[in-house]
């Protein structure tokens, strides 16, 4: 990914526009929202957890399957999947013996391929 070293700039003097302060202020989240977004956008933060949504995005499966693909041991990928499962990102079904898991809805796959079209954009 391409990154932007230049230095923000500033302002060549301190003016605020009251106007457009108000107006933000009274469009902003409450705070407890804001630590829950952050909270939520802080699981995206871990290549692993990234890798096993890409491979849920591509089709639900098991623990096995999943340990198999990274290469991780099952515990490792259920210690990432209860992570995942307790922010809402992937949900979880029995089928026969085994349990099969996939992106929890159609917000995650979006955020996924927002993201990569950004960095890939970034790449061109």
């Amino acid at each position: 990914m391409k990154r932007n070293h230049e230095h923000a700039e500033v302002c060549e003097f301190i003016h605020v526009h009251e106007e457009v302060v108000e107006r933000v202020t009274a469009q902003m989240p409450e705070e407890d929202d804001l630590d829950d977004l952050a909270e939520f956008f802080k699981i995206f933060g871990d290549t692993t957890r990234i890798k096993m949504l890409y491979v849920l995005l591509c089709s639900e499966m098991c623990v096995c399957d999943l340990a198999r693909i990274l290469n991780m041991t099952q515990s490792a990928i259920s210690h990432q999947l209860r992570m995942l499962k307790k922010m809402d990102l992937v949900k979880s079904r029995r089928d026969g013996k085994s349990v099969v898991y996939s992106l929890a809805d159609g917000h995650i796959k979006t955020i996924l391929s927002q993201g990569m079209d950004h960095i890939q954009e970034d790449e061109d």
